[in-house]
C-alpha cells in the first residue's frame, strides 16, 4: 500500500488494508514481491501525476516478470484521471474512487477473472469509510473521520469536485467508534474532516463541533484528543472554549492560513480576512497560552503581489506559528485559479517561498527555545526519528504535538504509547531534544496493545517510576504501627 497526500488518505488506505485482510490477503514482508500494490493517490499538488505514473512505469517489468501481479489505483487523482490512467498505463489493473474504496476485493477478483482492466468511478459515496474493517498503522493512536467531503469554493481547491459535497456522521457513531478504538488500547484519536468544525451542518447543529469534543472528554482512558483541519471561517468561541475547558484535548491546533492578504483571500473564496484570522489565534492565545498553533501557507497565489506577500509574512511574524506547511502554488486544471489572470512567474515564486521559509523557520526556532528547561510529558511514538537509532534515542509527542528526541539511558525502556517525562534540553527548528534521561515513566494499556500487535511481552501495570537522588540524613519519623499479633 502507498500512499500520498492527506490524513484523509492516510485514514483510506487503513480502510482499504483492512478491506484486504478480510479478503484473505496477507501484507508482504518488506524483503518480498507483492502479489497486489495499491496506490491510493493525491490530486492536490501540480506534480501528482508525474509521481504516479513514474512509480507505476517503474512497476512495469516487475509485472511483465510477474504476470499473476495486480495493480490498483485509488484516490483523488483515480477520481479525476478515471480512463485515462489505463490508456496511460495499460498494465494496471484496477481504478477506483474516492467514493467507492470498498470496492476493491471486488474489483481485483473481477479483473483477475475478465483478465481486462476494471475502472469504476462513483460519483457518490456508497460507505461512509468507518463503516468498513480497518488495519490500523497505529496501536496508540487513531484517526476517526467525523464528515468527508467540502462545502467549499476555494478556487484553488480541486478537493471538493473529487470528494463530494460534506457528509457528517452522527454524534453516536463518532463516540461509538471513540470507545471501540479506546477498548482496543488506543490513548490518542484525531478527529477528521476535510473542513473539520463545519460538524454539524449536516443536522443542524451549529455547536455539535464544541459537543463533540466535550463527549471525548468524557470517553474514560482517552487520554489525547486532537482534529484537523479546521476552517477559519467556522471557527466559534464555544469551541475554543471547550479547547481550554476540556483536559483531554490537547493545546495544539493546525489552522489554515493559506495567505495573510485579504485582497488574496478574497480571490481565493477563503471567505475571511487577515483581522479574522489573527483574532482567532488572539482568542485561541488567551484561553491557552501555551497551545501550539500550525497552518498551511500557498506562496504565488495568481494575482499576488510583492505587497500581497509581505502581508502573508507580517501574519507570520504575528501569529508565532509553531510550525507551517509551506506550498509553491501549484495549478491544477478544472480549478477557478488555473485561468485566472496574474500567474506569478515561477523564479518569484521561488524566491518568495525560500523567504517565507527562512522566516517560519526562525519563529519556529525561537518559539521552540522557550521550551528548553521545561518538563514535557510525551506519548512515546514509532518510526518519528530517523537517527534515534544512532543517538539511542527514542521519540514522543509532546501535548502540543511538537516532536521530541530523547535519550533513553541505562533503565527501563519505553514502548510505544507509554508515556515518559523530559526535560527539554535543546531545540531546533523542527524538533526538540532532551538528553538529560528520563524523569518519569507510565506504562500504558497503548504500549501494551503495541506490545502484544508486535509479539513483545505484555507485563503487569507498574506504578509512574521517578528517578532522583534518595534523602540524605536522618529518616523521617515513620507513624507507629497499627497494634496486632506482628507487633515486634
Amino acid at each position: 500500500m502507498r500512499t500520498y497526500g492527506c490524513q484523509m488518505n492516510v485514514h483510506d488506505s487503513e480502510r482499504l488494508s483492512g478491506l484486504l485482510e478480510d479478503a484473505g490477503y496477507a501484507r508482504a514482508a518488506e524483503d518480498t514481491a507483492a502479489d497486489i500494490v495499491v496506490f491510493n493517490t493525491c490530486a492536490v499538488r501540480e506534480n501528482a501525476d508525474n509521481r504516479l505514473y513514474g512509480n507505476l512505469g517503474h512497476l512495469r517489468p516487475v509485472k511483465d516478470a510477474n504476470p499473476g501481479m495486480q495493480i490498483a489505483v485509488g484516490g483523488c487523482l483515480a477520481q479525476k484521471d478515471r480512463g485515462e490512467i489505463v490508456r496511460r498505463a495499460p498494465w494496471v489493473d484496477v481504478v477506483f474512487g474516492t467514493h467507492n474504496i470498498g470496492s476493491l476485493p471486488t474489483l481485483l477478483e473481477r479483473a483477475r477473472v475478465q483478465r481486462e482492466a476494471q475502472v469504476e468511478i462513483a460519483e457518490s459515496l456508497e460507505h461512509f469509510p468507518s463503516t468498513l474493517p480497518s488495519r490500523r498503522e497505529s496501536a496508540y493512536a487513531a484517526w476517526v473521520s467525523i464528515s468527508v467531503g467540502c462545502n467549499n469554493t476555494c478556487t484553488f481547491c480541486i478537493v471538493p469536485a473529487l470528494r463530494g459535497k460534506e457528509q457528517d456522521r452522527r454524534p453516536g457513531d463518532v463516540l461509538a467508534e471513540v470507545r471501540a478504538l479506546v477498548d482496543e488500547g488506543v490513548s490518542e484519536i484525531t478527529l477528521l474532516g476535510q473542513n473539520v468544525n463545519a460538524y454539524g451542518s449536516g443536522f443542524g447543529d451549529r455547536q455539535a463541533f464544541s459537543k463533540l469534543l466535550r463527549a471525548c472528554g468524557e470517553v474514560e482512558g482517552l487520554e489525547r484528543v486532537r482534529f484537523t483541519s479546521p476552517h477559519p471561517r467556522d471557527f466559534t468561541d464555544d469551541v475554543i472554549e471547550a479547547m481550554a475547558e476540556t483536559p483531554n484535548v490537547m493545546p495544539q491546533l493546525h489552522m489554515p492560513l493559506q495567505s495573510g492578504s485579504s485582497k488574496v483571500l478574497k480571490d481565493m473564496r477563503r471567505s475571511y480576512r487577515q483581522e479574522r484570522f489573527l483574532g482567532i489565534v488572539e482568542k485561541v492565545r488567551a484561553a491557552m497560552p501555551h497551545a501550539a498553533i500550525t497552518t498551511d501557507i500557498i506562496v504565488g497565489f495568481p494575482g499576488e503581489t510583492e505587497e500581497d506577500f509581505q502581508e502573508t509574512l507580517h501574519v507570520v511574524r504575528e501569529a508565532r506559528f509553531s510550525m507551517a506547511y509551506t506550498f509553491q502554488y501549484s495549478k491544477r486544471p478544472g480549478t477557478p485559479a488555473a485561468t485566472m489572470d496574474g500567474q506569478v512567474p515561477p523564479e518569484v515564486v521561488k524566491d518568495r517561498y525560500q523567504r517565507l521559509v527562512d522566516l517560519q523557520d526562525q519563529v519556529s526556532w525561537e518559539e521552540n527555545k522557550k521550551l528548553v528547561g521545561r518538563e514535557v510529558d510525551l506519548l512515546v511514538s514509532e518510526g518519528e526519528g530517523k537517527k534515534d537509532g544512532e543517538h539511542r534515542r527514542l521519540s514522543g509527542r509532546a501535548p502540543d504535538n511538537r516532536l521530541v528526541h530523547f535519550a533513553v539511558g541505562g533503565g527501563e525502556e519505553p514502548r510505544p504509547g507509554d508515556v515518559v517525562t523530559v526535560e527539554v534540553t535543546y531545540a531546533a527548528p523542527h524538533h526538540l531534544v532532551s538528553d538529560s534521561g528520563i524523569r518519569g515513566l507510565r506504562r500504558t494499556r497503548s504500549g501494551d496493545a503495541w506490545a502484544a500487535r508486535n509479539g513483545r511481552p505484555v507485563e503487569a501495570a507498574k506504578p509512574e517510576v521517578l528517578l532522583g537522588m534518595p534523602r540524605i540524613g536522618v529518616p523521617e519519623e515513620q507513624p507507629a504501627a497499627a497494634g496486632g499479633c506482628c507487633d515486634a
